[in-house]
């Protein structure tokens, strides 16, 4: 284990300067090519072959700079954004803060990317590496029709996604998660899947865990309902359970450990909501192999994680998959996806 002896240099670093350092680090790496996929641990969802149900969260690579070199650190799957139809600096700095004592991060970025055009120039000279790609986007921050950003963004970075995900979760774009309110994202919906006319690029939603029962209600039934692909489960919180760190009280999405049990409550719940009648995939609060099966067995097809690896390293995901076959194992499932739902 190489990260324990690089993360206290790191971390007298910005968290910010540190991150831009990483992604400048994963740049240079080379992409290579996927490994075949464990036959234990592949997951078909959403029309897509999943080596391995273990995913990268979008924040991490927000303008698809080193997505596509994710699968060689163990990943199955990554999700670059938020991308938004027009740059935007996002918030001022600082914007993202490390709360050690508590292995959580508050961030406050605010959509920040270059666009979607420097993207989508930045993909096609990429080529994909065999490597599955969602894109997570979003609408500008200053935007007099954010519907219209969304179906933009569908539009435009559908050929470069294996998965497109329309993002209203954030807590730092003003006004954005009113569009989870039953008759904006009714609105929503019907764009977003007009926008994507013949091409059948898979939609999934990310929505936030700070929701109340009929907000889970009726997200469930309007996702059915207009056949979304999958639900991502969920964003950072703005919720401040007990944290001991001196950056508490910055404001923002709380992600990282304090996020695990609500992340996971909120995924009960869209379980029972959905009647596993719409794939599942959970993020927040996942760290280690024992977070990601808990919420496999509880209705998630597929886990997503970030903010972990700032704490436990670029190989996490590989740790992950080792635990996830060591747990499948010992209760009996022949694969992943007997296990998902267990105990539902």
């Amino acid at each position: 284990m190489v990260y324990p002896f690089f993360r206290p240099v790191l971390f007298l670093l910005d968290a910010e300067r540190a991150h831009r350092l990483t992604i400048a680090a994963l740049r240079a790496m080379p992409a290579g090519n996927p490994g075949p996929a464990d036959p234990v641990l592949a997951s078909h969802v959403a029309g897509i072959d999943f080596p391995n149900p273990v995913g990268l969260a979008a924040g991490f690579d927000k303008d698809g700079e080193v997505a596509h070199k994710m699968h060689a650190l163990g990943f199955g799957f990554a999700e670059l954004g938020t991308l938004t139809p027009l740059p935007q600096a996002g918030n001022a700095k600082p914007r993202l803060f490390r709360l050690v004592e508590d292995r959580a991060v508050i961030n406050r970025m605010g959509f920040n990317n270059g666009g979607q055009e420097s993207a989508a120039r930045r993909l096609s000279g990429l080529g994909r590496h065999g490597g599955v790609i969602g894109v997570n986007i979003g609408a500008n921050k200053d935007s007099s029709d954010r519907i219209a950003d969304y179906a933009a963004g569908v539009r435009r970075m559908s050929p470069f996604a294996d998965y497109l995900t329309i993002n209203i979760s954030s807590p730092n774009t003003p006004g954005l998660r009113a569009l989870q309110d039953k008759g904006a994202l009714d609105d929503l919906l019907s764009a977003v899947m007009s926008a994507r006319g013949d091409d059948r690029t898979p939609i999934f939603l990310k929505v936030a865990p700070d929701l109340e029962p009929a907000d889970v209600d009726d997200i469930a039934a309007l996702g059915i309902a207009h056949g979304l692909d999958a639900l991502i489960i969920s964003n950072t919180t703005i919720s401040r359970p007990a944290l001991r760190s001196a950056h508490a009280g910055e404001t923002g999405g709380l992600s990282g450990a304090p996020l695990r049990d609500l992340a996971h409550q909120r995924l009960r719940d869209f379980r029972s909501a959905t009647g596993g009648a719409i794939p599942l995939i959970a993020a927040g609060g996942i760290a280690n192999a024992e977070d990601a099966y808990a919420r496999i067995r509880a209705g998630a097809a597929l886990v997503q994680f970030y903010s972990a690896m700032v704490y436990e390293g670029p190989w996490l995901a590989r740790r992950i998959n080792a635990g996830l076959k060591r747990l499948l194992a010992r209760d009996g499932f022949a694969n992943v996806a007997q296990a998902v739902g267990a105990d539902a």
